[in-house]
Protein backbone atom coordinates (compact mmCIF):
# COMPACT_ATOMS: atom_id res chain seq x y z
CA UNK A 1 0.00 0.00 0.00
CA UNK A 2 1.07 3.57 -0.73
CA UNK A 3 -1.78 5.19 1.25
CA UNK A 4 -4.10 4.52 4.18
CA UNK A 5 -7.82 4.96 4.76
CA UNK A 6 -9.44 6.57 7.77
CA UNK A 7 -11.60 3.46 8.25
CA UNK A 8 -8.49 1.28 8.34
CA UNK A 9 -6.87 3.48 10.97
CA UNK A 10 -10.05 3.47 13.04
CA UNK A 11 -10.06 -0.35 13.01
CA UNK A 12 -6.68 -0.27 14.79
CA UNK A 13 -8.42 0.81 18.01
CA UNK A 14 -8.72 -2.87 18.97
CA UNK A 15 -5.09 -3.91 18.42
CA UNK A 16 -3.99 -0.70 20.16
CA UNK A 17 -4.95 -2.23 23.52
CA UNK A 18 -1.76 -4.30 23.30
CA UNK A 19 0.38 -1.15 23.12
CA UNK A 20 1.29 0.09 26.60
CA UNK A 21 2.43 3.70 26.93
CA UNK A 22 2.72 3.69 30.72
CA UNK A 23 5.46 1.09 31.19
CA UNK A 24 8.53 2.03 33.19
CA UNK A 25 11.09 1.46 30.48
CA UNK A 26 11.42 1.86 26.75
CA UNK A 27 13.37 -0.91 25.05
CA UNK A 28 14.96 -0.02 21.74
CA UNK A 29 14.95 -2.45 18.84
CA UNK A 30 18.39 -1.14 17.91
CA UNK A 31 21.39 -2.54 19.76
CA UNK A 32 22.98 -0.04 22.08
CA UNK A 33 20.23 2.57 21.98
CA UNK A 34 19.59 4.67 25.03
CA UNK A 35 17.24 3.18 27.63
CA UNK A 36 16.10 5.12 30.67
CA UNK A 37 13.24 5.33 33.13
CA UNK A 38 10.04 6.46 31.45
CA UNK A 39 8.89 9.41 33.49
CA UNK A 40 5.25 9.24 32.41
CA UNK A 41 2.57 11.46 33.89
CA UNK A 42 3.46 14.37 36.10
CA UNK A 43 2.42 14.77 39.71
CA UNK A 44 0.40 17.73 40.97
CA UNK A 45 0.46 19.05 44.53
CA UNK A 46 -2.78 18.23 46.35
CA UNK A 47 -2.45 19.17 50.04
CA UNK A 48 -0.26 18.94 53.15
CA UNK A 49 -0.92 16.77 56.19
CA UNK A 50 0.83 15.87 59.45
CA UNK A 51 3.82 13.59 58.99
CA UNK A 52 3.17 9.90 59.74
CA UNK A 53 5.75 7.15 60.24
CA UNK A 54 6.68 5.70 56.85
CA UNK A 55 6.17 8.94 54.90
CA UNK A 56 8.94 9.83 52.45
CA UNK A 57 11.05 12.59 54.10
CA UNK A 58 11.78 13.97 50.62
CA UNK A 59 8.16 15.17 50.53
CA UNK A 60 8.46 17.28 53.69
CA UNK A 61 6.56 20.56 53.46
CA UNK A 62 9.05 22.75 55.29
CA UNK A 63 7.00 25.94 55.10
CA UNK A 64 3.95 24.39 56.77
CA UNK A 65 6.22 22.58 59.23
CA UNK A 66 7.86 25.87 60.26
CA UNK A 67 4.53 27.68 60.47
CA UNK A 68 2.69 25.04 62.50
CA UNK A 69 5.52 23.64 64.58
CA UNK A 70 4.54 20.11 63.47
CA UNK A 71 6.17 18.07 60.70
CA UNK A 72 4.02 18.06 57.57
CA UNK A 73 4.43 16.31 54.23
CA UNK A 74 3.15 17.19 50.79
CA UNK A 75 0.60 14.92 49.15
CA UNK A 76 0.50 14.63 45.38
CA UNK A 77 -2.05 13.30 42.94
CA UNK A 78 -1.27 11.89 39.55
CA UNK A 79 -1.83 14.37 36.76
CA UNK A 80 -4.62 13.15 34.49
CA UNK A 81 -5.05 13.64 30.79
CA UNK A 82 -1.38 13.90 29.93
CA UNK A 83 -0.91 15.63 26.56
CA UNK A 84 0.43 13.24 23.92
CA UNK A 85 1.84 14.80 20.76
CA UNK A 86 2.45 12.78 17.58
CA UNK A 87 4.82 14.42 15.12
CA UNK A 88 4.36 12.48 11.87
CA UNK A 89 6.74 12.92 8.92
CA UNK A 90 5.18 12.43 5.47
CA UNK A 91 8.01 14.02 3.52
CA UNK A 92 9.56 12.85 0.27
CA UNK A 93 11.84 10.22 1.79
CA UNK A 94 8.86 8.65 3.60
CA UNK A 95 7.03 7.99 0.33
CA UNK A 96 9.19 4.97 -0.37
CA UNK A 97 8.99 1.25 0.23
CA UNK A 98 10.09 -2.10 -1.19
CA UNK A 99 8.42 -4.46 1.30
CA UNK A 100 4.83 -4.46 2.55
CA UNK A 101 4.14 -0.70 2.37
CA UNK A 102 5.56 2.80 2.04
CA UNK A 103 7.24 4.17 5.15
CA UNK A 104 4.53 6.85 5.23
CA UNK A 105 1.90 4.10 5.53
CA UNK A 106 3.80 2.39 8.34
CA UNK A 107 4.11 5.59 10.39
CA UNK A 108 0.41 6.34 9.84
CA UNK A 109 -0.49 2.94 11.26
CA UNK A 110 1.95 3.38 14.13
CA UNK A 111 0.57 6.85 14.90
CA UNK A 112 -2.98 5.45 14.92
CA UNK A 113 -2.03 2.65 17.31
CA UNK A 114 -0.27 5.08 19.64
CA UNK A 115 -3.15 7.57 19.48
CA UNK A 116 -5.71 4.92 20.40
CA UNK A 117 -3.46 3.55 23.16
CA UNK A 118 -3.06 7.04 24.65
CA UNK A 119 -6.80 7.73 24.46
CA UNK A 120 -7.57 4.40 26.15
CA UNK A 121 -5.54 5.40 29.20
CA UNK A 122 -7.18 8.83 29.43
CA UNK A 123 -4.50 10.96 27.80
CA UNK A 124 -5.22 13.89 25.50
CA UNK A 125 -4.08 13.24 21.95
CA UNK A 126 -2.92 15.77 19.38
CA UNK A 127 -0.24 16.11 16.78
CA UNK A 128 1.42 17.67 13.78
CA UNK A 129 1.43 15.89 10.42
CA UNK A 130 3.59 17.46 7.73
CA UNK A 131 5.26 17.12 4.36
CA UNK A 132 7.30 19.56 2.32
CA UNK A 133 4.24 21.52 1.11
CA UNK A 134 1.55 21.33 3.81
CA UNK A 135 1.00 20.66 7.51
CA UNK A 136 -1.89 19.85 9.82
CA UNK A 137 -1.82 20.57 13.55
CA UNK A 138 -4.34 19.45 16.15
CA UNK A 139 -4.22 20.50 19.79
CA UNK A 140 -4.47 17.57 22.24
CA UNK A 141 -8.04 16.60 23.15
CA UNK A 142 -9.63 13.73 25.07
CA UNK A 143 -10.95 10.59 23.41
CA UNK A 144 -12.34 10.60 19.89
CA UNK A 145 -12.17 14.41 19.74
CA UNK A 146 -8.41 14.10 19.70
CA UNK A 147 -7.90 10.87 17.78
CA UNK A 148 -10.39 10.99 14.89
CA UNK A 149 -9.35 14.36 13.36
CA UNK A 150 -5.74 13.21 13.46
CA UNK A 151 -6.59 9.92 11.73
CA UNK A 152 -8.55 11.79 9.09
CA UNK A 153 -5.54 13.99 8.35
CA UNK A 154 -3.23 10.96 8.17
CA UNK A 155 -5.48 9.40 5.52
CA UNK A 156 -5.75 12.44 3.25
CA UNK A 157 -3.53 13.45 0.36
CA UNK A 158 -2.86 16.31 0.08
CA UNK A 159 -2.89 17.10 3.76
CA UNK A 160 -5.66 19.35 5.08
CA UNK A 161 -4.77 22.46 7.04
CA UNK A 162 -2.04 24.98 6.42
CA UNK A 163 -0.18 25.61 3.16
CA UNK A 164 2.99 25.84 5.23
CA UNK A 165 5.15 22.75 4.82
CA UNK A 166 8.44 21.72 6.39
CA UNK A 167 11.42 20.42 4.46
CA UNK A 168 12.73 18.50 7.47
CA UNK A 169 11.61 17.06 10.76
CA UNK A 170 13.90 19.51 12.55
CA UNK A 171 11.98 22.49 11.16
CA UNK A 172 8.61 20.91 12.05
CA UNK A 173 9.81 20.12 15.58
CA UNK A 174 11.02 23.68 16.10
CA UNK A 175 7.57 24.92 15.15
CA UNK A 176 5.94 22.45 17.54
CA UNK A 177 7.99 23.75 20.46
CA UNK A 178 5.61 26.68 20.87
CA UNK A 179 2.66 24.35 21.50
CA UNK A 180 4.10 21.61 23.72
CA UNK A 181 3.81 22.30 27.43
CA UNK A 182 5.88 20.56 30.16
CA UNK A 183 4.63 17.12 31.18
CA UNK A 184 3.82 16.01 27.63
CA UNK A 185 4.74 12.82 25.84
CA UNK A 186 6.09 13.66 22.38
CA UNK A 187 6.46 10.87 19.81
CA UNK A 188 8.40 11.55 16.62
CA UNK A 189 7.70 9.19 13.70
CA UNK A 190 10.15 9.56 10.83
CA UNK A 191 13.12 8.05 9.04
CA UNK A 192 15.09 11.08 10.32
CA UNK A 193 16.69 11.68 6.93
CA UNK A 194 18.90 14.76 7.08
CA UNK A 195 19.08 14.81 10.87
CA UNK A 196 22.56 15.33 12.25
CA UNK A 197 24.08 16.28 15.58
CA UNK A 198 24.28 19.95 14.62
CA UNK A 199 20.58 20.15 13.67
CA UNK A 200 19.20 18.42 16.76
CA UNK A 201 19.48 21.22 19.33
CA UNK A 202 15.68 21.56 19.33
CA UNK A 203 15.65 18.28 21.27
CA UNK A 204 17.20 20.11 24.22
CA UNK A 205 14.06 22.23 24.55
CA UNK A 206 11.68 19.41 23.67
CA UNK A 207 13.08 17.02 26.28
CA UNK A 208 13.10 19.69 28.99
CA UNK A 209 10.23 18.51 31.18
CA UNK A 210 8.79 16.20 28.50
CA UNK A 211 9.19 12.57 27.52
CA UNK A 212 10.36 12.13 23.93
CA UNK A 213 10.26 8.92 21.91
CA UNK A 214 11.89 8.77 18.46
CA UNK A 215 10.48 6.01 16.24
CA UNK A 216 12.95 5.35 13.45
CA UNK A 217 11.07 3.92 10.46
CA UNK A 218 13.08 2.25 7.73
CA UNK A 219 12.79 -0.08 4.74
CA UNK A 220 14.86 -3.30 4.48
CA UNK A 221 16.49 -1.98 1.29
CA UNK A 222 18.03 0.81 3.35
CA UNK A 223 19.91 -1.67 5.53
CA UNK A 224 21.72 -3.55 2.74
CA UNK A 225 22.10 -3.42 -1.02
CA UNK A 226 19.94 -5.74 -3.17
CA UNK A 227 21.54 -8.72 -4.95
CA UNK A 228 24.20 -7.77 -7.45
CA UNK A 229 22.67 -6.51 -10.68
CA UNK A 230 21.56 -3.47 -12.63
CA UNK A 231 18.29 -1.90 -11.44
CA UNK A 232 16.21 0.78 -13.15
CA UNK A 233 15.20 3.48 -10.65
CA UNK A 234 13.08 6.61 -10.81
CA UNK A 235 11.93 9.41 -8.54
CA UNK A 236 8.85 9.95 -10.68
CA UNK A 237 10.62 12.41 -12.97
CA UNK A 238 14.17 11.26 -13.63
CA UNK A 239 15.26 7.74 -14.57
CA UNK A 240 18.59 6.02 -14.06
CA UNK A 241 20.21 2.59 -13.71
CA UNK A 242 21.71 1.53 -10.40
CA UNK A 243 24.62 -0.91 -10.66
CA UNK A 244 24.83 -2.89 -7.43
CA UNK A 245 27.61 -5.28 -8.45
CA UNK A 246 30.53 -3.22 -7.17
CA UNK A 247 31.79 -4.49 -3.74
CA UNK A 248 32.72 -0.97 -2.72
CA UNK A 249 29.17 0.25 -3.32
CA UNK A 250 27.68 -2.68 -1.41
CA UNK A 251 29.92 -2.08 1.59
CA UNK A 252 29.22 1.66 1.62
CA UNK A 253 25.48 0.97 1.37
CA UNK A 254 25.40 -1.03 4.61
CA UNK A 255 27.81 1.32 6.36
CA UNK A 256 25.65 4.33 5.54
CA UNK A 257 22.67 2.81 7.36
CA UNK A 258 24.80 1.70 10.31
CA UNK A 259 26.21 5.23 10.62
CA UNK A 260 22.69 6.69 10.55
CA UNK A 261 21.51 4.40 13.36
CA UNK A 262 24.63 5.16 15.40
CA UNK A 263 23.94 8.87 14.97
CA UNK A 264 20.35 8.48 16.18
CA UNK A 265 21.54 6.50 19.19
CA UNK A 266 24.08 9.18 20.05
CA UNK A 267 21.49 11.95 19.69
CA UNK A 268 19.05 10.09 21.95
CA UNK A 269 21.76 9.47 24.53
CA UNK A 270 22.81 13.10 24.45
CA UNK A 271 19.30 14.49 24.78
CA UNK A 272 17.72 11.77 26.98
CA UNK A 273 15.22 10.65 24.38
CA UNK A 274 14.15 7.09 23.64
CA UNK A 275 14.74 5.28 20.35
CA UNK A 276 12.60 2.53 18.82
CA UNK A 277 13.18 0.92 15.42
CA UNK A 278 10.22 0.25 13.11
CA UNK A 279 10.93 -1.82 10.00
CA UNK A 280 8.40 -1.76 7.17
CA UNK A 281 8.29 -5.54 6.69
CA UNK A 282 7.56 -6.32 10.35
CA UNK A 283 4.13 -6.07 12.06
CA UNK A 284 3.69 -2.52 13.33
CA UNK A 285 1.82 -3.38 16.52
CA UNK A 286 4.26 -6.10 17.54
CA UNK A 287 7.24 -3.82 16.90
CA UNK A 288 5.77 -1.04 19.03
CA UNK A 289 4.84 -3.43 21.83
CA UNK A 290 8.34 -4.95 21.79
CA UNK A 291 9.91 -1.51 21.84
CA UNK A 292 7.80 -0.40 24.80
CA UNK A 293 8.27 -3.57 26.86
CA UNK A 294 10.42 -3.57 30.01
CA UNK A 295 13.84 -4.97 29.26
CA UNK A 296 14.38 -8.38 30.83
CA UNK A 297 17.68 -9.14 32.52
CA UNK A 298 19.45 -8.88 35.83
CA UNK A 299 17.32 -7.42 38.53
CA UNK A 300 14.20 -7.69 36.35
CA UNK A 301 15.42 -4.91 34.04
Amino acid sequence: PVSVSQAGLIRLSGPARAVALDVLRVNSLQTGAYVSHFRGRGMEFDESRVYQPGDDPRNMDWRVTARSGQPHVKLFREERERPVWLLVDRGTSMRFGTRVAFKSVIVARAAALLAWAAADQGDRVGGLVFDETRSYQRQPAVGNRGVLPLLKALSQDPLPGSDTGYRSLSLAAQFLLGSVRPGSLVILLSDFTGLDADSSDWLIQLTRGNEVVMIHTYDPLETAAPPAGRYPVTDGVRRAVLDCAAPRLRSAWSQRFADHVALLEAICLRHRAHLIGLRTDQPVGESLSAGLQPRQGRGGI
